[in-house]
């Protein structure tokens, strides 16, 4: 309405204006007078209307285009603003589909799985991709379109202000970086041509936004997730997380048709030491022996404590001769450890150990296990008959 009121208000001056021309011809004496004079004429008497007729009919005829033309600016304007409004609802629902994408992933694979499903919708037809930082390094999350990852690196590096990149790139994309605790997390980039509209960078910045804030939250979970599985003495994975990744290395080998190892050890004599010294030597013990593994191992193999001073650790695509040398190696390791009794005096320490391997010893975790704990426990009794580890360790430990 009021559009309509404004719009008929410019009208009315010409519309005056048209009245005071018909006044004008009716009133003024010229044209009285060529009246007068027509009015002579018996045959056509009443023509002193006539011009004043044509002229009153063609103002009105004018100010009925005009209307037309402002009430079908009015409509056009109205189209326009439906449509853009239109547009801006369709992105705000597809930011909140992202949104709610967001909230029931707990992994980070999962995140990125969204975003790639997501982001495009947000900016349809446009190049765009995401790059995120772990652990001090750069990694593309999704990316749509062809852009170099060297671009993409030094576009989010530039983004956050590292190093004082100034170079050119050569894809010119608007980035949207996200900075939480001082920490920068990630990085939406997006081509800016065609430009970007205010709305659109509203949704994209609350999108980004949204992102980042899911995937510290993946990052958290997966520390929870890491931290529930794992010992804290050792900073081996537990009991239940071996038997788990036990299970599903089998179906892996099974699949792929490759051999899988366990090693399974304890330690010599650890009771011994727990009642001669206590148990804050025996858990000094144990975290030096889960050092220790961390070092004599590679960083694929799974090493958990599968209970008291017992470890297990999985050898994926390891068969039985390998499995053998690594077992030997490991007991090296644990050898080489001594603890500190005081006095001057040090603990010695020795693991028996014993390995198997699929298909060869067992096709299930439960003839695995039960293989190597047999073979750990003849190991244990050869040793033990060779070289005593009680009386060494009595002895370090005697007052």
């Amino acid at each position: 309405m009021r559009n309509g009121v404004y719009f008929s208000n410019r009208s009315d001056p010409f519309l005056a204006l048209g009245v005071a021309i018909v006044a004008y011809v009716l009133l003024s004496k010229p044209t009285s007078a060529l009246f007068e004079y027509v009015a002579r004429i018996p045959e056509i008497h009443d023509l002193r209307l006539f011009p004043a007729a044509i002229i009153a009919a063609t103002v009105f005829g004018l100010y009925q285009w005009r209307q037309r033309r402002q009430l079908s600016g009015v409509a056009l304007g109205a189209a326009i603003a439906s449509k853009e409004a239109m547009e801006r609802a369709e992105e705000t629902s597809r930011l909140v589909n992202f949104a709610h994408a967001l909230t029931r992933i707990p992994e980070l694979k999962s995140v990125a799985a969204a975003t790639a499903t997501h982001i495009p919708l947000l900016v349809p037809s446009r190049r765009a991709w995401v790059m995120i930082r772990a652990a001090g390094v750069w990694e593309p999350l999704m990316t749509v379109g062809d852009t170099p990852p060297a671009d993409r690196e030094r576009a989010a590096r530039r983004a956050m202000g590292e190093g004082g990149l100034q170079v050119s790139l050569p894809s010119d994309d608007e980035c949207f970086p996200v900075v939480i605790a001082d920490t920068p997390v990630c990085v939406l980039g997006v081509a800016s041509d065609p430009a970007l509209t205010a709305h659109q960078r509203s949704v994209l910045t609350t999108a980004v936004a949204l992102l980042a804030a899911s995937l510290k939250n993946a990052e958290l979970l997966q520390e929870l997730h890491e931290n529930g599985l794992q010992d804290g003495l050792t900073g081996c994975f537990n009991r239940t997380h071996a038997i788990d990744s036990l299970d599903i290395e089998l179906k892996r080998a099974r699949r792929t048709k490759r051999p899988l190892s366990v090693l399974m050890f304890d330690l010599d004599s650890f009771k011994l030491i727990n009642d001669r010294h206590g148990h804050l030597c025996g858990d000094a013990v144990l975290a030096a022996v889960g050092e220790r593994m961390r070092g004599a191992t590679r960083a694929g193999d799974l090493k958990c404590r599968y209970g008291g001073d017992e470890f297990i650790v999985l050898l994926a695509s390891v068969g039985h001769e390998e499995a053998e040398e690594r077992r030997r190696r490991l007991q090296e390791a644990v050898a080489a450890i001594t603890i500190d009794a005081g006095g001057g005096r040090r603990i010695p320490l020795r693991a028996s150990a014993g390995a198997s391997t699929f298909p060869a010893d067992g096709l299930t975790y439960e003839r695995l296990l039960a293989r190597a704990d047999r073979r750990m426990y003849r190991n244990k009794a050869q040793r033990k008959t060779a070289s005593p580890i009680e009386d060494m360790v009595v002895a370090a430990v005697a007052p």
